[in-house]
This record gives C-alpha cells, sequence and structure tokens, in this order.
C-alpha cells in the first residue's frame, strides 16, 4: 500500500476534557496541535487510516473493536470504527486515544489499528512497519500514539531523571527531520528505565517509512512536557 502521511499524537487520558474536567484548559494547545495533526492526514487524501500504540502485546484490531475511558472516571465507550460496533472493549490506551481523536475528526473513513507490544524489539517494529505496508493496495495514513519520557522532574511519574530531558530532544529532533534511522537507533532498555511509551510505535513508524521508500519531510508541532511527562505532536509527509 502506499503510504501517504503520518502522524505522531501522544495519549494522556487529560487529552480528553471530559477525564481532564476543570483542567481541561491546560491542555488546550496539545488538544489544538493533536486535532491539526489528524486534519493534515486527513487532507493527503488517504483511504484509510491506520492506527499504531503501544500496548501488553502485539495485537491487530478492526473497526468493531472498541475502547473504554471508564478506567478514567467516564462512562463512555470510543468505537474504533464509526458506530458502535459490538466488539469487545480491548483497545489498550493508546489506542483509545487515537480513536477518541479519529473520531473528534468526523471523518467516515475506514480505519483499523495496530497494538506494538511496548517491549517488542527493534527488528520486531520494522517488521510489523514493513508488514502494514503489505496489507492492501489503500491509500493510507498511519497515526501513530505515544508518550515520551515519564521523568521530567520531581514531580513527573517516573521522578527526576537526567537522562530523561536529552532523550526527548533526540527523539524531537527525529520527528522534525522525519530521520527513521534516529527513530530505530532509540535504546529499548533506557526507554523503559525513562517510562517511555512512544519507542516501539515510533519504531513502527519508521519501519514503514523505510518500506516505503523514498525522501520524507518532518514538522514537530507540539513539544512540551506537563505534568512531568514528555508530549509530542508531528506530522511527517512524502517530500
Amino acid at each position: 500500500m502506499p503510504l501517504v502521511a503520518a502522524a505522531v499524537c501522544p495519549h494522556p487520558p487529560l487529552l480528553v476534557p471530559e477525564v481532564a474536567g476543570a483542567a481541561a484548559p491546560e491542555l488546550d494547545d496539545l488538544r489544538t496541535a493533536c486535532d491539526a495533526a489528524v486534519a493534515r492526514l486527513l487532507a493527503a487524501g488517504p483511504d484509510e487510516i491506520v492506527l499504531v500504540g503501544g500496548g501488553p502485546a502485539t495485537t491487530p484490531f478492526g473497526a468493531s473493536d472498541r475502547g473504554s475511558l471508564r478506567g478514567y472516571g467516564v462512562d463512555r465507550s470510543v468505537p474504533l470504527g464509526r458506530t458502535d460496533g459490538a466488539g469487545a472493549e480491548r483497545l489498550p490506551l493508546s489506542l483509545t486515544l487515537g480513536a477518541w481523536l479519529v473520531g473528534r475528526s468526523g471523518t467516515a473513513l475506514p480505519r483499523s489499528a495496530e497494538a506494538v507490544a511496548v517491549d517488542e524489539s527493534v527488528s520486531g517494529c520494522v517488521d510489523l512497519g514493513s508488514e502494514l505496508l503489505r496489507r492492501g493496495d489503500h491509500r493510507t495514513a498511519l497515526l501513530v500514539m505515544g508518550d515520551g519520557s515519564a521523568c521530567r522532574g520531581e514531580k513527573s511519574p517516573g521522578y527526576d531523571d537526567p537522562r530523561a530531558e536529552p532523550y526527548d530532544e533526540g527523539v524531537a529532533r527525529a520527528l522534525a527531520a522525519a530521520d527513521a534511522d534516529a527513530l530505530l537507533d532509540l535504546d529499548p532498555v533506557l526507554s523503559a528505565e525513562l517510562r517511555v511509551a512512544g519507542r516501539a510505535p515510533w519504531q513502527v513508524l519508521a519501519g514503514a517509512v523505510r518500506a516505503a521508500g523514498g525522501d520524507w519531510r518532518g514538522e514537530v508541532t507540539y513539544d512540551a512536557a506537563p505534568y512531568g511527562v514528555a508530549y509530542l505532536v508531528a506530522s511527517w509527509e512524502p517530500a
């Protein structure tokens, strides 16, 4: 399949205003950046959207599958497809938030999703990215969900780690340059120590772009660490 565009977004539950409650305005800029990244995907004219995000195991999901926000205080089911299908609520958080973002856009395009195990090897991620391109001949856009380090400051979920900021800066440079090789150089062990949720999904993206071939350009439209977790939003397009 031709890969026509890709976007990278984070997946904090607080991205959903109903979950954030009174704190929702604190992430308005992030929400706006994510919406714009999805709109940019749609502007590339894909026939379908494939979501990629971390999960406990590498698992494909179809349009009938759903996620849930009940674990975050909101009694809401989030369908992957355009309607609330009969499938189980089994999407991991990353894909639940991705499905929420795509649903928020109002697009009628078909969509599917792939969870990649958070501890997947680099080569496994590359293989999965390449496999995604072999599944059909549709014009496909990838929405890749993943957070950066969770160790940016003493109040962060992983406490303060001096390695976190340089790590996140390296990811931001790679995303801005559409540098697949730099993403593939991310160390799984260090990534796990820094509680990075996006390492494996980013490397699936790198594998897909490498398989697609050609030159790519990237742009980072959001780069900040509210609540001590690094959130990056980026768009990749053929050059």
